[in-house]
C-alpha cells in the first residue's frame, strides 16, 4: 500500500524511525523535539517558497525535527502527524504553555498598554508561557518573556477546552479570507476550520477533508443531519449550524461563509457532483 506523504516521513536518505522494517532509507531517524516560535508558519511539501502549502502550525505548536538543510527543516508536527517542511528560523526550544488565544485574532503589544507599539498578531490556538501579569487602566495583560503583553481576558488556560460545542467557534470565524492551507484567523481553509474549531473545545481531527471524510465520527444519513454534523464533498467539508444551515470556508465566496445546504448542493453539483458522505464528528451536542 502506497504510503500517504502527509502523515509518514520518508525520503531515500532519510525517514522516520516508526517507518523502519516499512519503507527502504539510508538512515531513520526520531528526530528531536521544537517549537514553532512564529505567530504563523507555512508547512510545505517541498524546501522551496514557491511550492504551494499544504498547511500552517501555529505559536506553541510542537513538532520532531527530523532534518535540518540549507535554511530548512523537514518536521512531522505532534497534533495531526502531518509531514513537511518549513523554514528553519520559525522552530525555538520547546517550553511549557500556560495559555492559549481564545479570540479569533490578538495583539502583542511591546508591554502591557494598549497603546504601545504592536510586536506581532496571533491567531486562535495560538499558545504562549506567560511569566506574569499587570493591568493598565483596568485591562488586565498576560507578560511574556520577551517582554510582550496580550489582553489578558483574549486568551484563556492552555490546557482547558472552551466549552463543547464547537460549531458556535466555528461561527467566529465568518468573513474570514479564504486560504487553501490556512489554518489561522488570518486566512482558513474548509478542513483547517473544522480541525481548529474542534481541537478548541478540547478534540483532535484530522488535517484534510479527505481525512476527515473517511476517518473523524461517524457516518450518517443526510435526513440525520443536525448541528454539528459534518457535509462532504470531493476535497470540500461543511459544518451544519442546524439542519438547514452550514457554514463553511469557500473558494466561491473566499471566505467563511453561511449557506442554505440545498443552495450549495445545488451550486456545487455542476462541478463537483452531489455530497460524497455525511459525518457526526461528536457523538453528544
Amino acid at each position: 500500500m502506497m504510503l500517504d506523504r502527509r502523515l509518514n516521513a520518508f525520503r531515500p536518505d532519510l525517514a522516520e524511525a516508526a517507518l523502519q522494517g516499512k519503507v527502504e532509507a539510508v538512515r531513520f531517524t526520531d528526530g528531536e523535539p521544537a517549537m514553532i516560535g512564529e505567530p504563523v508558519v507555512d508547512l510545505r511539501p517541498r524546501p522551496d517558497p514557491g511550492s504551494g502549502i499544504d498547511t500552517q502550525l501555529l505559536l506553541g505548536e510542537t513538532v520532531r525535527v527530523l532534518d535540518r538543510a540549507d535554511g530548512w527543516a523537514w518536521i512531522k508536527a505532534d497534533a495531526d502527524g502531518y509531514v513537511g517542511y518549513l523554514p528553519e528560523t520559525a522552530l525555538c526550544p520547546v517550553v511549557a504553555s500556560t495559555h492559549v488565544v481564545l479570540t479569533p485574532r490578538t495583539f502583542v503589544y511591546s508591554g502591557p498598554d494598549l497603546r504601545f507599539p504592536v510586536k506581532a498578531a496571533l491567531s486562535m490556538g495560538s499558545t504562549v508561557a506567560s511569566v506574569g501579569e499587570a493591568e493598565t487602566r483596568g485591562t488586565r495583560y498576560l507578560l511574556l518573556a520577551d517582554g510582550g503583553a496580550l489582553v489578558a481576558n483574549h486568551c484563556g488556560p492552555a490546557a482547558e477546552p472552551v466549552g463543547s460545542d464547537y460549531v458556535s467557534v466555528v461561527a467566529r470565524f465568518v468573513e474570514t479570507p479564504y486560504l487553501w492551507g490556512g489554518k489561522s484567523g488570518f486566512g482558513i481553509d474548509c478542513s483547517g476550520l473544522v480541525q481548529l474549531a474542534l481541537r478548541m473545545t478540547g478534540r483532535s481531527a484530522p488535517r484534510d477533508s479527505d481525512m476527515q471524510a473517511s476517518c473523524l465520527g461517524e457516518p450518517i444519513d443526510r435526513e440525520q443531519l443536525r448541528r454539528g454534523d459534518l457535509v462532504f464533498w470531493k476535497g470540500h467539508v461543511a459544518v451544519m449550524e442546524d439542519g438547514q444551515m452550514m457554514i463553511h470556508a469557500n473558494g466561491h465566496t473566499m471566505t467563511v461563509a453561511r449557506e442554505r445546504l440545498d443552495d450549495a448542493i445545488e451550486r456545487i453539483g455542476w462541478l463537483y457532483d452531489a455530497p460524497t458522505g455525511y459525518r457526526r464528528p461528536i457523538a453528544e451536542m
